[in-house]
């Protein structure tokens, strides 16, 4: 895990995603605080599909303690409202299949999986459940 973190959230890394003009950041805030945010990819950017009618949500992370605030359910419903003005044919994304919380998430909101892909963490090899939505 701290290899993870410091190769995917390294100063350099975050500055590289945050200059990519086909990834986009949004971030929920409170009282000026960020309690969650969402990264979206787009073409050449997307992790795996690359698919140019396609939008990819990387990212839905919500501060523990916000859980069960909808905080997740907004973010979701910007990464739509984002792929709609896209014109994207549909969403993407990728789960971890020991996460059955964002599986039933991602499910209610209409979500299906359509394969698997390898993630690794650090030398640990984790099944994410690749899911989509068609918007088209």
């Amino acid at each position: 895990m701290i290899n993870y973190l410091n190769e995917g959230f390294s100063i350099e890394k975050l500055t590289t995603e945050l200059s990519d003009k086909n990834t986009e950041f949004y971030f929920a805030t409170l009282d000026n605080n960020v309690i969650g945010y969402l990264k979206l990819n787009f073409g050449q950017s997307q992790t795996e599909l690359q698919d140019d009618k396609a939008l990819e949500i990387e990212r839905i992370y919500v501060l523990k303690e916000f859980h069960e605030k909808k905080v997740g359910q907004v973010l979701y419903e910007k990464a739509i409202e984002i792929a709609k003005e896209k014109n994207a044919d549909y969403v993407w994304l990728g789960v971890w299949e020991e996460n059955p919380r964002a599986i039933s998430f991602y499910k209610k909101n209409g979500f299906v999986e359509f394969d698997k892909h390898i993630f690794k963490l650090g030398n640990d090899e984790q099944t994410d459940i690749m899911m989509k939505l068609k918007l088209k």
